[in-house]
This record gives C-alpha cells, structure tokens and sequence, in this order.
C-alpha cells in the first residue's frame, strides 16, 4: 500500500512540474511574438506641439510706395561712367531698410525696350523715353511691381509698351495700368504681395494676399466715368489701391480737376490714392476718411538742382487683418499664391468661392527721400519735417477714419 501512495504521488509532481514548464513555454511565446510585432510598428513620440493644429492669428503686409522711377537719359550716362553700372540708380536703397518691407511699388515712367537708344541731349530734347532693360535684374531686387499709367510707356509706340511687359515678365516684377486710361483690361491687376502670417503659437511664415492695383493715365485727357468703373467689380472683395497721373507739372498742389478725379476714384471704390506726375511733392488730404495723396515726386530720376525735384514723400502703407475675424483668411492666402501672373483669373476664382472682402486696416506713414548728388538716398530728419508739411501731413492724419489711420 505505502508504494503505490508514493508512486502515485509521484505521478502528480511529475504532471504539475510538466504544465508549469508548459506554461512558462506558452508565455515565452507570446513575449517573443509581442516583440517582433512591436518592432514592425513605428515609434510614436508625443509632441506637444502637433497636438493642437496651428492656426494663423494675424495677416499683415508692410508696403513701401514711390513715385516716379527712370534710369535713362542721365542717369544711364551717370551707371554708364560708373565703376557700379546698372547697379548705379539702386546703390543706396538699402538705406529705406528693404528687409523690413514685404513690397515695394513705384511708378515705371519709362518704356523698356531693347530699341537702339538715342543720345541723352536727343532724349531730354524730345521727351521720348527709353530705357534699358540691362537695369532690370538689379531692379527686381527692390521693387515688386510698377505701375504702367503714365504719359511714358507708350513713347516707344504701342510695341514698347507691350515689350515693357514682356521684360517685367521675365523678371518677375508684377505690373498694372496702361497709357490708355480706355483699355479697361489693363486698368488694374490682381497683383500677389508678399505677406507675414503670425501663427498661433507667435511663430511667423511667408504668404501672400491679393490686392487690387489700378492704374490711371489722367495727364492728357481725365479718364472716363466708365474707366473709374473698372474699380468698383473688385472693390467689393479685395482691397483697391488707385495710382493715377494727372495734372500740372511742378505745382505744390492739385488744381480743381485733378482734385475730382482723385475723389471719384475713392467714390469709385478706391481704398487709398496715391498719385504723381508733378514731379514735386504735393498735398495730401483725408476725403470721405480715405487717404489721397496728390503727388508724390521724384524718387529714381535725372532732374537735378531745385529741391522740389530732388525730394520725394515715399508712403509706408501696413496692411493688417486679424485673422480671428476673418474665416476665408487660409482661401485668401492659397488665392494669393496664384496671382502673379498677369492673364490670372484670381476675380473669377475669389467670386467662384464666395469668399467675403477680409476685414483689413491700412495704416500710413511718411518717409521722404533726397535724390540730389545724382542717386536717390534717404531724406534728412529736417528734409522729411519739410515734406509732411507741404502735404498737410498732420492734418490729413487726423481725418482719416474707418480702417484708416495714421502718424
């Protein structure tokens, strides 16, 4: 009897003993199978920063404006005598610190063409402008785009009006206007200005919103009411800065008919304006709490001497947009990626989406520039007191109103 207790007992250990290996078998298993599957996944580390998406906070485009720009007659005499060359009219714009600007636009009062040039004495005798297109890759470093409405453009014919923006094409520099204040299709352009985009968590990013830019030739005859007109089908959804050229040259300020023109073109839909063509700073006014400027002056030009043709007012303009006010902010800026060519439907496509005008503000300031001794270079602390005061500066500030405003 006591052997087959033993056996039996010993039967037992030996089975407990067998599914305890079993078991520990089994659970080597499944760690090695767990392993093997934990190494074909990816490792996911948690960032804080993609947690939560970023969004943009703030749109804001800083924007230099000037007047009338020309590197031909003397001053292609003066690069051309110099060590610097095409490089010559440009050397001391960094003075207007560039970097601290997304955009800058001026006025092109000149034609630019590859036709044989004339002597500077023939060009000053006759008036007909030509100017190089040599001088354009150091250009497209500073200006953005150039508007095309004055009483220049078209003195190398029609052609050189067309070559004019064949060559700004090919730079990359954005334009508008005509010499024909009738050619209503290129009255004003969507153009693509550069932007900074503040993201929510106060890093910033490069984009782009699309403006309205019109152009006006007004020196020979005042542009008709149809022409203002072009204006009012994108005022609706973009911002519209107007730079017309009109009126008496070397007035200190706008006689009656320039006068009206300028406040149809706000009645018409215009946001600001900005004109020239006198070839002197003129005054400034706030009409209906929009900013007009009369005229600008000079800033890259061969008219040396008189103090008058040697200064310019050179308009800082900031564009800003909260974009917690604004949904279709993320549309805005995708459109605005697009709209740098010259043939873009971005009208067509901003209506298609039905996006809504952008809650903007623009806020002004004025910087002067001198170009006395031959190149344009930053105006004097005195020289800028000099020019906000023909333009009634202070008083212009004070009545602008709406998403105007100023200092």
């Amino acid at each position: 009897m006591l052997e087959i207790k033993t056996d039996s007992r010993r039967k037992k250990y030996i089975v407990t003993i067998a599914l305890i290996l079993g078991f520990i078998g089994v659970g080597y298993a499944v760690w090695q199978v767990g392993l093997l599957l934990q190494a074909s996944e990816p490792t996911v580390t948690f960032n804080p920063k993609t947690e939560t998406e970023l969004t943009a906070s703030s749109v804001t485009s800083k924007m230099l404006v000037m007047g009338d720009v020309y590197w031909g007659r003397y001053i292609n005499d003066w690069s051309q005598a110099s060590s610097l060359k095409y490089a010559y009219p440009f050397q001391r714009l960094s003075e207007f610190e560039r970097d601290k600007y997304n955009a800058w636009i001026a006025d092109m009062e000149c034609p630019i063409t590859n036709n044989p040039k004339v002597s500077s004495a023939v060009e000053d005798s006759t008036l007909q402008f030509d100017c190089s297109p040599a001088y354009l890759p150091e250009a497209k470093k500073w200006f953005t785009a150039f508007t095309l409405a004055n009483n220049h453009t078209d003195n190398q014919g029609a052609a050189g009006y067309t070559e004019t923006q064949k060559h700004l094409d090919e730079h990359g520099i954005q334009y508008f206007g005509s010499y024909d204040p009738e050619d209503y299709a290129n009255i004003c352009n969507v153009l693509s200005i550069p932007a900074t985009v503040t993201m929510s968590d106060g890093s910033k990013k490069d984009g782009k919103l699309p403006f309205v830019w019109c152009g006006y030739h007004g020196v020979f005859r005042t542009p008709s009411a149809e022409s203002v007109a072009v204006m009012s089908k994108y005022s609706s959804l973009f911002p519209v800065i107007a730079m017309p050229h009109s009126g008496a040259e070397y007035k200190t300020g706008p006689d009656e008919i320039k006068t009206t023109l300028y406040r149809g073109l706000i009645d018409g839909g215009a946001d600001v304006v900005l004109g020239d063509h006198a070839h002197w700073v003129q005054t400034s006014e706030a009409y209906k709490g929009k900013l007009i400027v009369y005229s600008l002056g000079n800033f890259i030009f061969d008219q040396q001497g008189a103090t008058e043709l040697t200064r310019s007012a050179v308009i800082s303009m900031t564009a800003s947009i909260d974009a917690h006010t604004a949904p279709d902010i993320d549309k805005w800026l995708a459109l605005g990626e697009s709209c740098g060519a010259y043939t873009d439907n971005c009208l067509a496509e901003a209506t298609k989406q039905g996006l809504t005008k952008l809650p903007f503000r623009l806020h002004f300031a004025v910087l002067g520039s001198n170009n006395s001794g031959k190149m344009v270079h930053l105006a004097t602390d005195a020289e800028l007191a000099s020019i906000k005061q023909r333009m009634n500066w202070q008083q212009t500030i004070t009545g602008l109103s709406g998403n105007s405003s100023g200092e």
